[in-house]
């Protein structure tokens, strides 16, 4: 396996489709999610497919206030799973955000290559997005087996990618739509 870096921090720099205030929505609450069973750096596996590779994180420990305003579990972690999921896909693909998905689509973001500018969303990917908390590896294969079938019955026929992001056990993993 070869190691990297998963750069959670300064998404918006990187990803188009999130402005500066939700990429740092999404930093502040993943770094929520890492303290909760981490201390920095931690080394992440991702799992594209088989595909296997580990990539290193750092943050700052959050504070009481942070914590506090992230009280909630479950919002905490869906914020939190956008930000290691992005940075994720960016790393295993070369995909970033362009644009939030509208509802019912299946997905969470359109998708796109790095440095490329889709004049419509047709030409994106749609990925949808994940998280766990304490899950074990077990419950992360299931929830990821989940969001394929939900990605498959969205109303979008483009293609898309699964992601789960399991907190505790420093997993995140990424699997396409199988048409």
């Amino acid at each position: 396996m070869t190691q990297r870096k998963l750069l959670l921090c300064d998404l918006a720099e990187r990803h188009h489709g999130l402005t500066p205030a939700i990429a740092a929505s999404y930093w502040e609450a993943a770094r929520v999610c890492l303290d909760r069973h981490h201390n920095p750096p931690v080394e992440f596996e991702l799992d594209n497919s088989g595909q296997k590779v580990k990539a290193e994180t750092e943050w700052e420990v959050t504070d009481a206030r942070a914590r506090s305003a992230w009280a909630n579990e479950i919002d905490t972690t869906e914020a939190g799973s956008y930000a290691c999921a992005l940075a994720a896909v960016e790393l295993c693909e070369g995909l970033v955000a362009v644009h939030r998905a509208e509802t019912k689509t299946g997905a969470d973001y359109y998708v796109a290559p790095i440095n490329s500018s889709p004049a419509d969303l047709e030409s994106c990917i749609r990925l949808e997005v994940s998280g766990i908390d304490r899950g074990t590896i077990p419950s992360i294969v299931r929830r990821l087996k989940d969001k394929l079938e939900q990605a498959k019955s969205g109303k979008s026929n483009l293609p898309a990618i699964a992601t789960v992001v399991g907190f505790r056990e420093r997993l995140i993993m990424l699997a396409p739509l199988q048409p």
